[in-house]
């Protein structure tokens, strides 16, 4: 049974609200009238004492005494308390919207939590936002004004986030409603933008993700970051197995070997500094399908393994924000592509290769393909870019996903300051980091060996720690970052974040990045000052 909120008007002229319950079909009517028709998601904050009203936004204020004060007429008539996330859908309110979903917005004023290592206000917001937006989506609304809730940067990114449907494979008749978003009562569009620029960032990622394995190849990758990158004035080149050969990328090769795909190797150039400074590398693999190899991924999770190259994702739609925001930095994308596949050709546990600077790795788990390959994509990048900081994104070790869970993206970083940056991104962002040690213990168990110079396993415990060792040595002299997104970068299995939707890709850690990017170029005293910072 729905619930669907009316308003009557008796024969002597006198309004009366209520709530009545319709049937299935009673509400599938009411919605048909809706359909084509605006609605408008507005907030309100919780009320502090039982015998007080809700208080609404400024936006909501606006749209209240419009309606000679229907709208509160109605949250005081359904209880609403602007519990975060609560929500009611009003119809015949307005004669300019076809509905209007009110939502809670939790309590007023949240800030910085540093327990939660979050910005609550903004998250808030996001939620809010994510959960009015998809509500009138599934009503039919085709366009949703959306108030800013006093951050309107935030109040697009919840809302573009929840509204988003993967549907490429489903026939065109039978296809979901995407409805247009647009900013309601507001004159701060340029924080409303910058907002959608972030959130269809991450969607694209979340759409590269979501593509099957058979169609999303490391050719149709290519191609789908060509097609994403050029019309924004970002160059990007293609380089082919020949190529990869000549630069002697030979544990790139290794690993590439094991598919019929052809591997290619994508250099994705931003110049947004005029000054020509040193660039920033963005190193993503593209594994379009990791099957684990000779080590095959069990059943239960190998499918899930087609967002192998959820890193590779992140990094072009990064890099498509940053010229759409018009960040002042270079930036260089790499991104290394291929398939890890268990044929003949395959990598053999045991195996020993040799990277560019001459380590022998002997290779225990084949199944660690993005540790493997991104040896000599780290030294290639150092020789020939000259870059001030590497950061990469990739799908390293499902240890993260026992410790972490989908709460945050770990985090392993060289440089204090750029730890400082990124846990302040991540504040902001609510897509949170979290460090993980790079000491000298996990070093030794990737390190003592007695045949070999390294091992992409290891021994002992801690996978997501060994994995950063093993990347560290070849990195030893630059600024770098490292996300594992092995569980925030897969589909979402959460109850948190409700602006995404469960069973879906997540595009995580984009928004991120792109937040960090903008700190490093755009320092904001502010900003520096928002989220106190704790050495750990």
């Amino acid at each position: 049974m729905s619930q669907i909120i009316f308003r009557l008007v008796n024969r002597s002229g006198v309004v009366r609200h209520g709530i009545r319950r319709f049937s299935a079909e009673a509400s599938l009517a009411v919605k048909a009238c809706t359909d084509g028709k605006a609605g408008v998601v507005v907030g309100i904050y919780q009320k502090e004492l039982e015998t007080e009203d809700p208080h609404l936004t400024p936006c909501a204020e606006i749209f209240n005494t419009k309606n000679d004060g229907k709208l509160l007429d109605l949250v005081r008539e359904c209880r609403l308390t602007g519990e975060l996330g609560k929500f009611k859908t009003f119809t015949a309110v307005d004669r300019d919207f076809g509905s209007v979903c009110v939502v809670g917005l939790g309590k007023q004023g949240a800030g910085y939590c540093e327990i939660e290592a979050l910005e609550e206000g903004r998250e808030n917001v996001r939620i809010a936002a994510g959960i009015g937006a998809r509500q009138l989506r599934d009503f039919g609304c085709k366009t949703i004004y959306i108030d800013p809730m006093e951050y309107p940067e935030h109040a697009a990114e919840g809302s573009a986030l929840a509204i988003w449907r993967y549907q490429e494979h489903k026939a065109p008749e039978k296809r979901g409603n995407i409805p247009k978003l647009e900013l309601y009562e507001s004159p701060d569009t340029d924080s409303w933008i910058r907002g959608l620029f972030k959130a269809d960032a991450q969607n694209l990622a979340r759409t590269l993700c979501e593509a099957p394995a058979n169609q999303l190849t490391p050719t149709a990758f290519a191609q789908a970051a060509v097609d994403a990158l050029c019309p924004c004035g970002v160059c990007v080149e293609v380089r082919n197995q020949e190529w990869i050969e000549a630069q002697k990328l030979n544990t790139f090769l290794t690993v590439a070997k094991s598919s019929c795909e052809p591997p290619l190797f994508l250099e994705i150039n931003y110049n947004g500094d005029e000054r020509g400074g040193a660039p920033i590398v963005l190193i993503g693999p593209g594994i379009t399908f990791n099957s684990g190899g000779l080590c095959l991924t069990s059943p239960d999770e190998i499918a899930e393994q087609k967002a192998a190259m959820s890193g590779g994702a992140s990094v072009v739609a990064t890099i498509r924000a940053a010229a759409a925001l018009s960040l002042p930095l270079n930036i260089v994308g790499v991104i290394p592509m291929c398939e890890n596949m268990p044929s003949g050709m395959a990598y053999k546990p045991g195996d020993v290769i040799t990277a560019q600077d001459g380590k022998t790795i002997c290779i225990e788990d084949s199944s660690y393909a993005a540790r493997t390959m991104l040896a000599d994509i780290f030294l290639h990048c150092q020789t020939n870019y000259k870059p001030k900081m590497i950061i990469d994104v990739s799908v390293m070790s499902n240890d993260i996903a026992k410790t972490l869970g989908q709460a945050a993206t770990g985090v392993f970083c060289s440089s204090e300051y750029l730890w400082e940056q990124v846990q302040k991104a991540g504040a902001v962002t609510g897509d949170r980091v979290w460090r993980l040690p790079l000491w000298n213990f996990f070093s030794r168990e990737v390190k003592d060996y007695s045949h070999v110079d390294l091992c992409n396993k290891g021994t002992g415990q801690g996978q997501a720690c060994m994995g950063a060792a093993f990347l560290r040595e070849f990195v030893p002299c630059i600024d770098w970052m490292h996300f594992d997104v092995s569980a925030t970068g897969l589909k979402k299995k959460t109850c948190n974040l409700r602006y995404l939707e469960n069973g879906l890709m997540t595009g995580r850690p984009t928004r991120t990045i792109i937040q960090l990017l903008h700190q490093l170029a755009c320092p904001d005293e502010r900003l520096k000052s928002l989220v106190p910072v704790k050495n750990f």
